[in-house]
């Protein structure tokens, strides 16, 4: 097991945020972290899981040891003229699967093409766009005990998902580690959706016919780069915040204020309100503050434009909290994980 020290951890958070890791590994295989967890280096240190580094601000260096999963591998396990079944390592990059996928012309998650990090955070978020999460798809996810080294298969029930959460990021956080995924995806008949966001009259503008799960994944392809900052190019984790949802009295109320304000009815009486307008409506869309600041197409947003530190960062994110709230009474919670 190679261990280093003082990593530099800027290439491994698409924030590009400097900080370092006082010890780091890469984990290869399900056996990797089974030997990594008898090291007294990982016994005697708190620990951090890392993928794609797609969901996280670093606040400052981590001192202890950062585990990188490279759990690579695709593979069919079942199949059938209506639908094919796959198991994808961890460490495999989403948008390379959805792209995979989408070759195959399997159907599923074509709706979610772009989405940067690892197939291992995509249960652990409970990743969704455009109308679609990735709960929708999955048999299973296997996961290996931190304290035993078992591994042990969740089903889709026990994964306990919901809206941008899993049994992984709460009940059982910091206890498991996801080392493979297995979704079951659409040969034929597949569901479409188009409904949500700018698809249609993207599919329209591009004049597809007929529909298919390319075209639709071209389409929020598109989409994605129109509105959203590449990593590769502006230091950034997408959606910073969730989208809050808030009770029906609560909503007529914002509502008869904001006749404007967008929505979506979900269960229990609950009404889902875009934590994007109301950001950009207590006026933080397009504001830079140095070198960091909320992105000027997507107030979803926070961007680093270059040597931003994460404290500095996270600071600004509790100062829309507090005006959201302050403004609407609405409480937001961030979608990206703090360190």
């Amino acid at each position: 097991m190679n261990i280093q020290e003082q990593v530099e951890l800027l290439p491994y958070n698409t924030f590009k945020i400097r900080a370092k890791a006082r010890y780091f590994t890469s984990i290869q295989s399900v056996e990797d972290f089974q030997s990594l967890l008898k090291n007294p280096i990982y016994k005697q240190q708190k620990s951090l899981i890392l993928g794609g580094g797609s969901n996280i601000l670093l606040t400052g260096n981590f001192d202890g040891l950062v585990i990188k999963v490279d759990i690579k591998g695709i593979e069919i396990i079942a199949e059938d003229d209506a639908s094919v079944t796959i198991k994808t390592g961890a460490g495999e990059a989403w948008h390379a699967l959805v792209l995979h996928c989408v070759a195959h012309d399997w159907g599923g998650i074509e709706n979610l093409s772009l989405i940067p990090g690892t197939v291992g955070a995509a249960p652990m978020q409970n990743i969704g766009a455009y109308g679609v999460e990735v709960k929708e798809v999955i048999k299973n996810v296997e996961a290996i005990d931190l304290t035993s080294g078992h591994v042990k298969v969740f089903t889709k029930p026990e994964c306990s998902f919901d809206y941008r959460e899993s049994v992984f990021k709460q009940k059982l956080r910091g206890k498991y580690f996801i080392s493979s995924v297995t979704l079951t995806l659409t040969k034929k008949n597949h569901r479409f959706n188009t409904t949500y966001g700018a698809i249609e009259a993207t599919l329209k503008q591009q004049n597809t016919h007929p529909l298919s799960v390319r075209a639709i994944s071209d389409a929020v392809i598109t989409i994605r780069q129109q509105k959203l900052p590449d990593p590769q190019v502006i230091g950034n984790a997408g959606s910073f915040f969730k989208n809050p949802t808030i009770t029906q009295p609560h909503y007529e109320k914002l509502k008869s204020t904001y006749p404007e304000m967008p929505s979506y009815p979900t269960v229990n009486q609950q009404v889902k309100v875009p934590a994007a307008w109301l950001i950009e409506n207590c006026g933080w869309k397009g504001k830079t503050f140095e070198n960091i600041g909320v992105h000027a197409q997507q107030a979803l947003v926070i961007v680093n434009y270059g040597d931003g530190t994460g404290a500095k960062i996270w600071d600004l994110a509790q100062k829309i909290l507090a005006s959201v709230k302050e403004k609407f009474d609405v409480q937001l919670q961030p979608e990206v994980n703090v360190v």
